[in-house]
């Protein structure tokens, strides 16, 4: 099992995690945890597959995914009182998962004959659409539509994967390079308190 896949499998976790804090936050019942949790997990996956076409979608093709995500699921329902104590090891995770979606979802556009700069968008869209998903049920805004450097450090990195691609670099060293970037961007993002300019409505005299 390689580094990637291994990396995958915890960010996956992670963000089911993430959908059930959520939802334990806003004291939705069982059922709706457990939905939040498995579309936060899958919606950036499920979304790009679609988009490109490929079918069926990774996590039917591949169950390990369902049973790491019911797995996460039921840990976080359980210990969640813990969890939210570890928010910071989350968040650390969350990023770590950000960072190796974008590669996965923009690798396998590309493997696929993808135009590159759709290809970013496609790992864009693994890396964040799952969080925008869990966010809008819940009633909260995307992270990705505030001011917090989120899916800019996502598209930042994709970028740096295809000028090394390009360059020659062996693949592994590439997604190494890469997620460092995307996680390194988002890390002092948010211990500098980078953010987005935000667009407001000038105001009439």
């Amino acid at each position: 099992m390689s580094i990637l896949i291994l990396l995958d499998y915890i960010g996956t976790m992670v963000f089911a995690m993430s959908g059930v804090l959520t939802a334990a936050e806003k004291r939705l019942d069982l059922f709706g945890a457990m939905f939040i949790g498995v579309v936060t997990a899958i919606g950036g996956g499920t979304t790009r597959d679609l988009l490109i076409g490929v079918t069926p979608v990774t996590w039917l093709s591949m169950p390990i995914y369902l049973y790491l995500i019911l797995g996460a699921i039921l840990v976080a329902m359980l210990f969640r009182k813990v969890l939210i104590k570890w928010r910071r090891t989350l968040f650390i995770f969350d990023t770590i998962g950000i960072g190796v979606f974008t590669i996965i979802g923009l690798e396998k556009a590309l493997a696929i004959g993808v135009n590159p700069g759709v290809a970013v968008l496609m790992g864009v869209t693994s890396a964040v659409v799952g969080g925008v998903i869990r966010d809008t049920l819940t009633n909260e805004v995307p992270l990705i539509f505030q001011r917090e450097i989120y899916a800019t450090a996502c598209i930042a990195g994709a970028l740096v994967y295809l000028l090394l691609r390009y360059a020659g670099l062996d693949p592994a060293l590439n997604q190494l390079l890469t997620a460092g970037v995307i996680i390194a961007i988002r890390l002092l993002s948010i211990r500098f308190n980078w953010s987005m300019p935000i667009l407001s409505m000038p105001r009439e005299d």
